[in-house]
């Protein structure tokens, strides 16, 4: 379905990232790899997606650094050739009350969460535009559109990635390029297996399916929303989260 395509996804040496990568490479893309400081892990995901037959390299970068990220994206197309697909999956926390929330704090996850994603569109978007096509695909979150008591940082930054989103899908779909976001809600990943069981039962009685979702989940929507089959999709949010949002 995506042979001959290069996929780029970031955030991808572990959780939704990894299962993304995975899945666009069975799919037959060649996936680059980003990480920012789990080199270890992302030369893990490489070994298993080129045990399993597909095509991957590994490339560090950290994403909220405009200049690095240009430089990044410059490389892997020189040296692929191409650039075809971008998942804006990287993304950090750093959860507490508002009112207690350092300024610190709270310009990581924005810079990281959505200048990031500002920063890979802005140079992978040159090389689409050259293709006349393209694919990007964000990650935002159900509490970037339901909003979080203790994220006020995290659900600003998925909130804005929203429209980061709408606002790029309108530049860019004239010349073939789509841009969607998906909205995940709980998904199994590190993330959430940090919480007690008190707080995952509460969270599975606000989900009407009663269960977690797994980063396969994710990474088939992304799937699709990367395919010629979504050719006609852009600008909309996909909500993957056991309908938490209808």
């Amino acid at each position: 379905m995506l042979a001959g395509k290069v996929a780029l996804v970031t955030g991808a040496s572990r959780g939704i990232g990894k299962a993304i990568a995975c899945k666009l490479a069975r799919e037959g893309a060649k996936v680059i790899i980003n990480y920012n400081g789990s080199k270890e892990k992302a030369e893990a995901v490489k070994s298993e997606i080129e045990a399993a037959g597909g095509q991957a390299e590994v490339y560090q970068c950290d994403v909220s650094d405009y200049t690095a990220c240009e430089t990044f994206i410059q490389t892997v197309i020189k040296e692929e050739g191409s650039l075809d697909i971008l998942v804006n999956n990287a993304g950090i926390t750093k959860d507490g009350l508002l009112m207690k929330m350092s300024e610190e704090d709270f310009d990581k996850v924005l810079d990281t969460n959505l200048k990031g994603a500002f920063n890979t569109i802005r140079f992978a978007s040159r090389q689409m535009l050259r293709q006349k096509g393209g694919r990007i695909i964000n990650m935002s979150s159900v509490v970037g559109v339901s909003g979080n008591a203790g994220q006020a940082n995290y659900a600003a930054s998925k909130a804005g990635v929203i429209g980061l989103t709408k606002a790029a899908a309108r530049e860019l779909a004239s010349r073939g390029i789509t841009v969607n976001a998906i909205a995940p809600g709980f998904i199994e990943t590190d993330m959430t297996d940090v919480l007690s069981d008190k707080v995952k039962e509460a969270s599975e009685a606000q989900i009407p399916l009663g269960h977690f979702g797994k980063p396969e989940d994710v990474a088939a929507a992304a799937a699709f929303l990367a395919s010629e089959e979504a050719r006609y999709i852009t600008g909309q949010v996909l909500h993957v989260d056991g309908g938490m949002v209808m």
